[in-house]
C-alpha cells in the first residue's frame, strides 16, 4: 500500500485524467492516479513528474517509489464514449463569463450575478449553454422577458458550450499546474478563458 501523506500545498492539486486518445475526462486524486499506475493502465503522460509517492518494500527488498505526472492517459477496455455537453450550473457559467455581466461589462461577486436566458424561458428559450449568459441582477431585471435586441441591450460576447478541455479548466480554475494548463490550452476554442 502506498503512503499518500503529502504536504498541505498538494491538497488543492489534482491529476488530469485523459482517455487513451487524449480526450480530457476528469480531475482525479493522487490515490486514483496511483491505482492506474500500479495496474499498468497509464498509457502515456504529459509533463514532468511533480509528486513522488513512497510505498513499502518491493519483492527485491528495495523501497517502492512512484513518480506521478500531472496529466495521464488511461488505457481502458471500453470504447470511448461520445462526450456530451457539460452540466450547466451557475458557478461554472459565471467562470465561463469571467464574473462579468455580459450586458454592462462590469465584474461582480457571484452573489450579485444571475443566469439570464438570451431567448427568455417564458418564450421557449432553452436552459442550455448556448442560450444562457451571466447578467448582474440589475441588468437581468431591466432586460426582463425580452431578447437583448428588444431590450436594446446587446450582448458583449456570444454564449457558447465549453468543450471538454474548456470545461475541465473551468472546474479547476486557479488550481491548475503549468503542464496541465499547457495541455488544456491546446484544445481551447474560446480565447476569453485565459
Amino acid at each position: 500500500m502506498l503512503n499518500t501523506h503529502y504536504e498541505d500545498k498538494y491538497a488543492q492539486q489534482a491529476i488530469l485524467r485523459l482517455d487513451i486518445g487524449g480526450m480530457p475526462r476528469e480531475w482525479i486524486s493522487f490515490e486514483s492516479a496511483a491505482y492506474y499506475y500500479a495496474k499498468g493502465l497509464v498509457g502515456w503522460t504529459h509533463g514532468e513528474p511533480f509528486k513522488v509517492l513512497h510505498g513499502g518494500t518491493g519483492r527485491s527488498g528495495s523501497p517502492t517509489v512512484m513518480d506521478l505526472h500531472p496529466v495521464i492517459a488511461v488505457k481502458g477496455k471500453t470504447p470511448p464514449k461520445r462526450i456530451g455537453p457539460p452540466p450547466l450550473n451557475n458557478p461554472t457559467l459565471f467562470r465561463r463569463d469571467e464574473h462579468l455581466c455580459m450586458y454592462c461589462g462590469q465584474a461582480y461577486p457571484k452573489s450579485m450575478l444571475t443566469r439570464d436566458h438570451v431567448i427568455p424561458a417564458s418564450r421557449g428559450g432553452e436552459d442550455k449553454w448556448s442560450n444562457v449568459t451571466t447578467a448582474c441582477k440589475s441588468c437581468n431585471s431591466v432586460k426582463g422577458a425580452r431578447t437583448p435586441e428588444e431590450a436594446g441591450m446587446p450582448l458583449l460576447a456570444v454564449p457558447y458550450t465549453p468543450n471538454p478541455f474548456e470545461y475541465l479548466y473551468l472546474l479547476r480554475n486557479r488550481h491548475i499546474q503549468a503542464d496541465q494548463m499547457e495541455f488544456l490550452r491546446g484544445g481551447f476554442r474560446h480565447e476569453r478563458l485565459f
